[in-house]
């Protein structure tokens, strides 16, 4: 059984949301809190916030008076509560406070803790908490932190080597240049050591950036949640493998290193028809060639792997070994 501690991605990022919403309401309250508390201590400064308090009324009295001479009127009342707050700043040094006390402090001077901005477009700060849930989500947090574009280094590679690199490195950055949530399946060939898990983790990062939702797990594991979903005892605390099927981008690492069985075909066959029928996006990587997927894998499964999924063909030497030499 499921934990019921357990928040699926969406509801931990429905909850940060939620909490933005209510992050602003209480910057303001905690400055009004710090200002009644200032107002009940010192009765001098509870008189000049009465006297700041009365400038939109004296306002609004001047327009009604008429246009004549309102910019003097209004020019003057801003002088006046400049007087005013340069007094009550003095006054609250005198009883050590700082001059901002109370006013309102925000986490983030951009949106003033709404999570939107001005102009209604999403603020960094919510971007980067949404990001930080994805990449907390989708398994590769720490491997994107060496493991993305700007660490791919192209001087591992020489010869054709290098152009076949560069061409599947382009198609990388396209693919998550363009994501749009719409089905775009790449396969990953090529030996040990060659980068392609650093370019999953590296189109992982930009695709949770962009605020998709991405699982990054190697296919044993995979393999493995769903045999203890299948086997365990009904108490037992089972994983929840909807996530393969439901994110945004499900990116498989190492197929073909787990042992081979009639379960663990039917899986994956069940797992790529499922995400092909709803036409969600996957990236798979695999240490083995295009023959020796026809000889491990059914015909089924071949087909969709070689028919539905762009193909880029990983060279080079194992660049394990070269960092190792350097």
């Amino acid at each position: 059984m499921k934990r019921d501690d357990e928040m699926t991605y969406e509801e931990t990022r429905r909850n940060i949301i939620r909490e933005y919403r209510s992050k602003n309401l209480l910057a303001q309250q905690k400055a009004e809190e710090k200002r009644r508390e200032l107002d009940e201590k010192f009765p001098d400064i509870a008189r000049i916030d009465d006297a700041l308090s009365e400038t939109g009324l004296k306002i609004l009295r001047a327009a009604l008076d008429g246009k004549d001479g309102l910019d003097e009127k209004i020019a003057k009342l801003r002088k006046d509560n400049e007087t005013l707050l340069s007094v009550r700043a003095s006054l609250l040094a005198s009883k050590g406070y700082p001059a901002d006390y109370d006013d309102v402090h925000y986490d983030c001077g951009l949106c003033c803790d709404r999570g939107y901005t001005e102009d209604g477009n999403m603020c960094c700060c919510l971007k980067k908490a949404l990001t930080d849930v994805g990449l907390e989500y989708s398994g590769v947090k720490k491997l994107v932190e060496k493991q993305n574009f700007d660490t791919f280094d192209l001087s591992f590679y020489s010869g054709s080597s290098r152009e076949t690199m560069e061409a599947v490195l382009r198609i990388c950055r396209a693919y998550t240049d363009s994501f749009d949530g719409k089905m775009h399946n790449l396969l990953f060939i090529g030996k040990t050591g060659l980068g392609k898990t650093h370019l999953s983790s590296a189109i992982a990062k930009e695709v949770i950036a962009k605020g998709y939702e991405v699982v990054y797990e190697s296919a044993q594991n995979i393999f493995s949640d769903f045999e203890k979903e299948k086997f365990s005892r009904y108490d037992a605390v089972i994983p929840d493998t909807s996530r393969y099927f439901n994110c945004d981008l499900l990116i498989i690492d190492d197929l073909g290193t787990e042992m081979p069985s009639q379960f663990t075909v039917a899986c994956l066959y069940n797992l790529l028809n499922a995400r092909l029928v709803s036409e969600k996006s996957m990236i798979i990587s695999t240490n083995v060639g295009k023959n020796e997927l026809l000889e491990r894998y059914s015909e089924r499964i071949t087909s969709r792997l070689l028919g539905e999924f762009g193909i880029c063909v990983f060279e080079g030497n194992d660049i394990r070994s070269q960092k190792l030499r350097r």
